[in-house]
C-alpha cells in the first residue's frame, strides 16, 4: 500500500500523538492470532482488522447457528451453516483487502496449540471455555507471548492482559479452572448481545495498545456489570 494510501485510510489513527506514522506501521506489520470467532472473537476480529493489522490468525471449529447471530455480528443468515473461520475471512477480506488473514479450521489442542501459537507476536483468547482458556494461557506462558484474555456471561464480563513483560497470567488469578460440576456458558445461561461487542471491543484496544507499545492494566482485571452498570479493576 503506497504511504499516501496508507495515510488516508488510517488517518484517524495516525493523528493521535503518542501512535502517529510509526505506530501505524508496527500495526501493519504486526501478527495476531484470535482463538474464537464467536461473540468475542467478532468484535475483535472487526476492530484489529480495521486498524490495518498485517496479519491476523482465527482459530476456530464450529459453524454458524442461528443462535449465534444475536452477539457475533461478523456473521449473518447466509453464514449459516458455514466454519466460523470462513464467514470470518469474507467478513475481513470485505472490510479491509489488505489484511492478510490465515484461517484455521480447527479445534485448538494440546497436539497443536504450541505450533501455531508459536507463528503470533500477540495472541487473543476469545474462546468460550476453560480447558482452551487453560490451554491457551499455557501456551503463551511457555512460548513467552502476549495474551489478551476475555469472558462474558449474562451481563457480566471480564478483561486482562497476561504475559507481558513479566506480568502475571491466567493461573496466577486462578490457578485452576472450576469444577466440571459447576461450569456456567452461553449456552445455558445465555448472555446479552451488546455485552461481547464492548468486552471484545476492549480486548481490541488492548491488543492495539502492545503492539504500539501504550500503557497497559498489568495485574489488574477488569470486571464489567451491565446489569447494575458497574465498572470494577482489582489487582493480582
Amino acid at each position: 500500500m503506497k504511504k499516501e494510501d496508507i495515510f488516508a485510510r488510517y488517518s484517524r489513527q495516525i493523528f493521535i500523538e503518542e501512535i502517529g506514522l510509526e505506530g501505524q506501521k508496527e500495526i501493519m506489520n504486526s501478527k495476531v492470532l484470535v482463538v474464537g470467532a464467536g461473540g468475542l472473537g467478532s468484535p475483535v476480529i472487526q476492530y484489529l482488522a480495521a486498524a490495518g493489522v498485517g496479519t491476523l490468525g482465527i482459530v476456530d471449529f464450529d459453524e454458524v447457528e442461528l443462535h449465534n447471530l444475536n452477539r457475533q455480528i461478523i456473521h449473518n443468515e447466509n453464514s449459516v451453516g458455514e466454519p466460523k473461520v470462513k464467514s470470518a475471512e469474507h467478513f475481513v477480506k470485505k472490510l479491509n483487502h489488505q489484511v492478510k488473514i490465515i484461517g484455521i479450521d480447527k479445534k485448538l489442542d494440546h497436539s497443536n496449540a504450541v505450533k501455531i501459537i508459536s507463528e503470533y507476536d500477540i495472541i487473543v483468547d476469545a474462546s468460550d471455555n476453560f480447558a482452551t482458556r487453560y490451554l491457551v494461557n499455557d501456551s503463551c506462558v511457555n512460548l513467552q507471548k502476549p495474551l489478551v484474555y476475555g469472558s462474558i456471561l449474562g451481563f457480566s464480563g471480564q478483561i486482562a492482559v497476561f504475559n507481558v513483560n513479566g506480568s502475571k497470567n491466567l493461573r496466577d488469578l486462578f490457578p485452576e479452572p472450576p469444577s466440571e460440576d459447576y461450569i456456567p456458558d452461553c449456552d445455558s445461561l445465555g448472555v446479552l448481545g451488546p455485552l461481547p461487542g464492548m468486552v471484545g471491543s476492549m480486548m481490541a484496544d488492548l491488543v492495539l495498545k502492545i503492539i504500539t507499545g501504550l500503557p497497559l492494566p498489568l495485574n489488574k482485571m477488569i470486571l464489567i456489570d451491565t446489569l447494575k452498570w458497574r465498572f470494577n479493576t482489582i489487582d493480582f
